[in-house]
C-alpha cells in the first residue's frame, strides 16, 4: 500500500485589478511554474493576519503600487492530491480569496519590489488576451474574470440651470472628476438626508463663489455606463441627476470657491458656442436647454 503523503492546506488572497479593458497581472518566477504563467497579484495570508491586508501587502511588494480592496469576493478551492512543492510531494489544497481590487488612476508603472519572490514581472495586460488564450495564465486568472461584475454604483446629483440673456453658467471638471475638462451645469452629490434644494445653493456657492436661488425642477436626467473611475475602480455607474431652475445675481462674478475640488473653473458661457460644438459639454448641459426650451 502506497505510503500517504503528507498533508497541507493553504490560505492565500489575491487581487482582480481591471482598468480600461486591461488586467495587472504578475509572472510567476520558474521555481514556482517552469513555464510562463501570469497571476493575480496576491499570496499566502500569515498565521492571524487580515486578508484584506495581507493582499494590500503582496500587492505591494509584487507590483510596488498602493491598492484598495472592496467587499467584492469570492473563494476557490483546489485540491491536489500529489503535487511537488519545497523540495518534495504534499497532498495539497490551496483556498485561494479573490478581492475586487483597485489603483489610482495616476499611479506610476508597475514594478517588483520584493527580491527572491515568487514574481519575476508584472504589467497591464489586454482582457482580450486572456480570454483568447494568447496570454499563459493560470486558472485562478480564468476563474476570476469568469466570475467577475463590475460594482454598481448609482448616484443621485442636483443641477442648476442658470442663464444670463444668451449665456448659461457653467463650471469645468477638474482632473479629479470624471471626464477631465469637460463643462456642465453647477451641482453635485446629495448626501444622504440632505434636502435637494439647500445642495443645490450650497454646490452653487463651493463651485461658483455666488449666492443662488433655487427654482422649479426642470428635469430628471440620467446617464448610465461603465468605464474606470476617479478611483480606479471599474464601476458600472448610474447617474441621477435633478435639473433645477436657477438665479443668481447677473452681475455677480463667478470663481471657484472651493480647493481640491472636482471644479477648476467657471464661466459664464454663450448658448450659442454649446450648440456648435465649440465648447465640450456633458449632455446634462444640452438635456437641461432642452427641457428649458420646452417649458
Amino acid at each position: 500500500m502506497p505510503k500517504s503523503l503528507p498533508k497541507v492546506q493553504r490560505v492565500a488572497a489575491y487581487g482582480l485589478i481591471l482598468r480600461d479593458g486591461q488586467i495587472l497581472l504578475s509572472r510567476l518566477a520558474s521555481r514556482i511554474s517552469a513555464d510562463e504563467r501570469w497571476h493575480l497579484p496576491g499570496g499566502g495570508v500569515d498565521h492571524g493576519e487580515d486578508p484584506r491586508a495581507a493582499l494590500v501587502r503582496e500587492i505591494r511588494e509584487e507590483t510596488g503600487l498602493a491598492a484598495e480592496v472592496g467587499d467584492t469576493v469570492h473563494v476557490y478551492s483546489v485540491h491536489r492530491p500529489s503535487m511537488w512543492r519545497q523540495g518534495r510531494r504534499w497532498n495539497y489544497q490551496a483556498v485561494r480569496i479573490v478581492y475586487d481590487a483597485w489603483v489610482p488612476v495616476d499611479a506610476p508603472e508597475p514594478r517588483v519590489v520584493e527580491v527572491d519572490g515568487s514574481t519575476v514581472a508584472v504589467g497591464w495586460h489586454p482582457v482580450a488576451d486572456v480570454e483568447s488564450g494568447a496570454l499563459p495564465v493560470t486558472d485562478i486568472v480564468t476563474e476570476a474574470l469568469a466570475d467577475h461584475h463590475p460594482f454598481r454604483r448609482q448616484r443621485l446629483a442636483v443641477y442648476a440651470l442658470v442663464r444670463r440673456a444668451d449665456e448659461v453658467l457653467l463650471t469645468r471638471i477638474s482632473t479629479r472628476g470624471a471626464y477631465p475638462g469637460a463643462w456642465t451645469l453647477p451641482g453635485g452629490g446629495l448626501d444622504h438626508g440632505e434636502s435637494p434644494r439647500d445642495a443645490l445653493a450650497r454646490e452653487v456657492r463651493e463651485e461658483c463663489g455666488v449666492e443662488c436661488e433655487v427654482g422649479d425642477l426642470l428635469d430628471v436626467h440620467d446617464t448610465h455606463f461603465q468605464g474606470t473611475a476617479p478611483t480606479g475602480r471599474l464601476e458600472d455607474f448610474h447617474g441621477v441627476h435633478l435639473v433645477f431652475r436657477g438665479t443668481v445675481d447677473p452681475a455677480a462674478a463667478p470663481r471657484v470657491a472651493e480647493t481640491d475640488g472636482t471644479t477648476d473653473a467657471v464661466a459664464w458661457t454663450p448658448i450659442a458656442d454649446i450648440e456648435s460644438g465649440r465648447v465640450r459639454v456633458l449632455d446634462v448641459v444640452r438635456a437641461a436647454l432642452r427641457a428649458q426650451g420646452a417649458r
